[in-house]
């Protein structure tokens, strides 16, 4: 089979398939399944395209926007790709629809890829190839046996050349001057996972009635203090030794760790809630999490930052520019579209070690900053966004960016910042010696 024997499906128009009154049926059968979640964008989307369907119109992204997300005529679909993300998601949702329901449907509706309309495809495909084609029925067994093992030898073949091409070796970004600060000397390597710490709330029985997470202790220290500043509540607060961490952190130390390990030397890790000043004074600093759990690294982290916390974890103020980076990540439901953002920032921690903060709001920053900072082409943008690439630059800036996505996965994302720091403040007028 030669490169351009390909199976495809040819679409049709709705109009070619469905009368007015069936498409209408079928829309109904898709929302009432209940596939498309409790999300009400997705069945007003799916109806919106059907009557542009009926009308043999092609609807604009900002007409979707607008007519169906509920936007204002000021939205900008270059900064706001939420009609592109519930597109990709009704895409997948009619997909998962006919693998559930109407399996033995002749007609499947679909949106096509790249386009915002609905269109049909006929569950028997033609294959075409070069000057002949071959349908699903009419063909001998044998010869329809050997078409498909040699198609499915050919995709395994083509997946997993693209598979190779789009995957870089990590020694490739660890050779990367951001990577090579602290992977080209002899000092160790520790991986810090910010951590969220818990402690017991007992009832009068002495039973432990709650787990409670307090912004202010964050280490068993902490927790004795507050016992210490509330003697009334004391006896009610138990050390249950216990802390949590975000699920995008799992992602985000799959992608650090085969680069980290290119150095050759040994990688250690910790919870930040452990993390001791010995330890920053000793290792190079690897940090993975979210930037409300940077506790011991706060302060370091935006000494020279052109940033600040803003009004919760949840927001960065530009003081620059007096604008916010707000995440909306912790308020949608199931299915719905949100914005977020991710921080990456290193610098100095001392004349001998450095630090890495892959850091997002919530989960979809963070996994989009480490998937960023384990990508070449990505951290030359970084490079290139701060238009320089000397040591001292490297050694000492920040960006954020902002990510969009679905069910704390991220499906879009640019950069909106970086910025170099002003890394003297970081220890008051020079790193720690």
């Amino acid at each position: 089979m030669t490169t351009d024997d390909k199976p495809t499906q040819a679409t049709l128009s709705t109009q070619d398939v469905f009368s007015s009154s069936e498409l209408d049926e079928l829309c109904r059968r898709i929302i009432s399944s209940g596939i498309l979640g409790r999300s009400k964008h997705y069945s007003a989307m799916l109806e919106y395209l059907a009557k542009c369907s009926v009308q043999n119109r092609q609807p604009k992204e900002i007409d979707l926007a607008t007519d169906v997300l509920g936007k204002g005529s000021d939205f900008d679909v270059s900064a706001d790709s939420s009609v592109r993300v519930y597109a990709h998601q009704l895409r997948k949702k009619l997909s998962a629809y006919y693998e559930q329901n109407e399996l033995d449907a002749a007609y499947k509706l679909v949106i096509p890829k790249g386009s915002y309309s609905l269109a049909v495809i006929a569950t028997a495909p033609i294959v075409k190839s070069s000057g002949f084609s071959i349908a699903k029925f009419g063909v001998s067994n044998s010869l329809l046996v050997a078409f498909v093992i040699l198609l499915s030898a050919n995709l395994v073949y083509m997946f997993s050349q693209q598979s190779e091409a789009g995957r870089p070796p990590a020694e490739f970004v660890a050779a990367h001057p951001v990577w090579e600060a602290v992977l080209s000397d002899d000092k160790p390597l520790l991986i810090v996972m910010g951590d969220y710490y818990i402690f017991g709330e007992l009832n009068a029985n002495g039973n432990v009635a709650r787990m409670v997470r307090e912004f202010n202790v964050n280490s068993r220290s902490d927790l004795e203090d507050l016992q210490f500043s509330d003697i009334e509540h004391t006896e009610n607060y138990l050390d249950l030794d216990l802390s949590y961490m975000p699920e995008g952190s799992a992602y985000a130390l799959a992608k650090i760790v085969p680069i980290l390990q290119k150095s050759g030397k040994a990688v250690n890790i910790t919870m930040m809630s452990d993390l001791t000043t010995a330890d920053i004074r000793s290792n190079h600093i690897v940090y993975i999490g979210y930037i409300s759990a940077l506790e011991k690294l706060t302060s370091m982290t935006f000494a020279g930052s052109g940033l600040r916390i803003g009004r919760s974890y949840d927001e960065l103020f530009n003081t620059k520019t007096a604008e916010y980076y707000t995440s909306d990540a912790g308020l949608p439901e199931e299915g719905d579209p949100f914005r977020d953002y991710g921080m990456f920032s290193t610098f100095p921690a001392s004349t001998d070690t450095q630090v890495i903060m892959i850091a997002g709001m919530r989960d979809a920053g963070l996994m989009h900053t480490a998937q960023a900072l384990s990508e070449t082409a990505s951290l030359n943008d970084l490079l290139v966004s701060i238009e320089s690439d000397t040591d001292e630059a490297v050694a000492g800036f920040e960006a954020l960016f902002e990510v969009y996505g679905v069910d704390r996965l991220n499906f879009d994302a640019s950069l909106v910042y970086s910025n170099l720091l002003d890394t003297a403040q970081i220890w008051g007028s020079s790193p720690v010696r």
